[in-house]
């Protein structure tokens, strides 16, 4: 029997010394908290305190939501991690006739700071990290939050959390972009610079893997094509006169972590690598934080099932574990019943209950880097890190990331790899237990969460109101305003911040800019 990598090269039936001929451990290694970080961002990793766990969760309206937040830091939690719905995400609100039919499907409804407000409602946000998964809006976002965190006291220095932000994976493996890629990088630029004065804990950006893991990317992709996005990203930013040592602590990654546990972890350390010698050598940079990897997991959506949901839990806890293994800084267990519908409440509480089990139950957050030394790690690390910078090396005879985006490489690379995946699966050469192997005659019957159908009108109801009360004067103004930043130079999240206290809606900020900055549209490249 065969084995192959996700990556695909051959699996070696044993590994001995001679797979590290030539290794150096204190060049490929180094130790825990130093260059080139193999073995992880910080001296002690796990040994003092466990990564954040980090659950995923928002749907419907923003009190509902509320409610789950609520339940997950009563369950011990220790971050929360917001999910918004497709029309948030596209910058539209609910009223929208585009957004007909998708209100509160995949996430949760915000159209105002008074959706954040309930969201967030009797929740300290100087006590909790926050992430954001939210891209081509998340300027909007982040300024809702604060202004939140403004009526509740708390200023913009105690706040902690990420948005995503990451617009040009969206171009590659996921669609919810809204502006061109040019606009987009300014927009990002913009908030790198913002929250350097205003909110100086803040995680600007979390540049994702994830999503073009899950459209297919192999683990070797997945690092090239998002250190190659991160790369585009210090470059604007470098250009547009900021010092790199400024912002680049505040950069994270966000990567998949899936069931092949082996690669998974080499995929990390290779990650690290990279990243430290790409910020060390071509932006000079000298603060140890601005070469740090730090990463979020997610375990593996795609690779769960709807048959036999169940055996889920157990691909997630290897999932989990692999995340852990390869020095994550915080991770998302999916839940079981994820391939289904959103999860329950108990199916969030048992994910959580995975990832406590692994801090608490074993023994993996003893010791920093426990693979050290493998001969299977160290071969693998090795050969996952000079796959990925090859392909990074194609991405630059592009012209960069974005120059490769328009003329669709790293998406045809993704489908490609896809493919062979479906096939493997179809003709059962890769097993999937449950699905194209140990099948069950009848599945038992699973009762999912559904999402309450009158969400839509009463988000529409919501924003009637909320135009009827409010300024229309000073929300005219603050628009302008935002549109006048948008044609110069100026930091376009000062105004935006005005216009969103006015009370305008996410939609009406975001409509704002494509007015200025137009709306795109990808060229037909295949």
């Amino acid at each position: 029997m065969s084995h192959q990598t996700e990556s695909g090269w051959d699996f070696e039936p044993v590994y001995g010394p001679d797979k590290l001929e030539g290794f150096d451990p204190a060049e490929k290694l180094g130790v825990p908290g130093e260059y080139p970080f193999t073995r992880g961002v910080y001296p002690t990793m796990y040994t003092q305190r466990p990564w954040t766990m980090r659950q995923y969760a928002g749907f419907g309206t923003a009190v509902e939501s509320n409610q789950r937040y609520h339940q997950l830091i009563e369950a011990g939690t220790m971050g929360l991690s917001v999910a918004f719905d497709l029309p948030t995400q596209m910058g539209y609100d609910s009223d929208a006739a585009i957004a007909h039919g998708e209100v509160g499907k995949v996430g949760v409804a915000i159209d105002s700071i008074d959706d954040m407000r309930l969201l967030f409602n009797e929740i300290p946000l100087d006590q909790v990290s926050t992430s954001m998964t939210i891209n081509a809006p998340g300027s909007v976002l982040l300024l809702l939050y604060q202004l939140v965190a403004e009526e509740q006291g708390v200023s913009g220095d105690k706040l902690t959390g990420t948005i995503q932000n990451d617009v040009l994976k969206e171009y590659i493996a996921r669609g919810t972009y809204i502006y061109p890629p040019k606009e987009s990088l300014r927009l990002i630029s913009d908030i790198f610079a913002y929250c350097q004065t205003e909110l100086p804990r803040w995680n600007t950006i979390s540049i994702s893997g994830y999503h073009m893991a899950e459209a297919g990317a192999t683990p070797a992709q997945e690092i090239a094509f998002t250190l190659a996005d991160g790369i585009e990203y210090v470059r604007t930013a470098v250009a547009a006169g900021l010092d790199v040592d400024t912002f680049a602590p505040r950069l994270s990654f966000f990567f998949v972590s899936r069931t092949t546990l082996l690669e998974e972890v080499a995929k990390f350390r290779a990650a690290r690598r990279i990243w430290a010698q790409v910020m060390r050598d071509e932006f000079h940079a000298k603060n140890p934080k601005s070469l740090m990897l730090r990463f979020h997991t997610q375990t593996a959506g795609v690779q769960l099932t709807a048959q036999q949901p169940e055996v889920n839990l157990v691909r997630v806890a290897i999932q989990g574990l692999a995340a852990v293994l390869g020095g994550t800084q915080s991770l998302h267990t999916n839940s079981y019943d994820e391939a289904i519908a959103l999860p329950t409440e108990k199916a969030a509480r048992l994910a959580l209950r995975t990832q406590q089990v692994l801090a608490y139950e074993t023994d993996i957050t003893a010791t920093v880097d426990p693979f050290a030394g493998s001969y299977v790690v160290e071969s693998l690390t090795d050969e996952v890190e000079a796959a990925a910078r090859e392909l990074m090396d194609q991405v630059e005879e592009f012209g960069g990331a974005v120059a490769a985006i328009e003329k669709g490489f790293q998406k045809q690379e993704i489908e490609r790899s896809a493919y062979r995946i479906a096939q493997q699966i179809d003709s059962a050469e890769r097993v999937i237990v449950g699905l194209n192997k140990f099948k069950v005659a009848e599945e038992e019957p699973y009762e999912p969460l559904r999402v309450d159908p009158t969400i839509e009108a009463q988000q529409v109801e919501r924003l009637a109101k909320l135009r009827a009360e409010r300024d229309h004067d000073a929300v005219d103004k603050a628009l302008a305003d935002l549109q006048a930043a948008a044609r110069g130079d100026a930091n376009c999240l000062y105004p935006m911040k005005e216009a969103l206290k006015a009370r305008a809606t996410v939609g009406e900020v975001s409509d704002a800019l494509r007015e200025i900055w137009g709306a795109y549209i990808p060229a037909d490249t295949f």
